[in-house]
């Protein structure tokens, strides 16, 4: 990254990487989590959570690359090893036990819910004046989850009295 575009971030940059890092650790669990759920899934509404857990799989990818181009912009390195992302994962990843609908939408509303408050965190660390790109991104990728949080609680509402 250039002189002034580290300069501006107004803290740590190496903090601020490894923050980045651990978001990108679930970043990518949670890829890969939706992609199996949707691969496995079964019950009511197969189709329809199917299709919304493979929507959300692409976005927590795009988010992936978001936050990996942020990170090498800032002079540091993404996770380069898979085994590491459990271990430096703020929300985790949690098995897929119950293929069910209701229990996969349940399983990712709480993975999103950890999301936005992991970005949440991270906002109030870098704040709009400290660092804008980094805050910019952040905030958009939050926004993303705050939606996914909305989308699968409208789902499993939906599924309500159906037996």
């Amino acid at each position: 990254m250039g002189t002034v575009g580290t300069k501006i971030v107004g803290m740590d940059v190496k903090e601020l990487i490894k923050l980045l890092n651990k978001a990108l650790a679930d970043e990518w669990l949670a890829v890969y989590q939706y992609w199996v759920g949707a691969k496995i899934v079964k019950g009511p509404m197969r189709p329809n959570v199917e299709a919304e857990l493979e929507e959300h799989s692409q976005d927590e990818l795009k988010h992936a690359n978001m936050l990996a181009d942020r990170i090498v912009q800032l002079g540091g390195e993404p996770i380069i090893d898979p085994s590491e992302w459990k271990r430096q994962s703020t929300c985790g990843y949690e098995l897929p036990k119950n293929p069910s609908v209701k229990a996969l939408l349940k399983q990712n509303i709480k993975g999103e819910q950890c999301a936005i408050m992991t970005y949440h965190n991270i906002l109030e660390k870098v704040k709009l004046g400290n660092d804008p790109i980094t805050f910019n991104m952040v905030r958009k990728i939050m926004e993303d989850e705050v939606e996914h949080e909305e989308d699968l609680q409208d789902l499993l509402e939906d599924m309500k009295g159906i037996k």
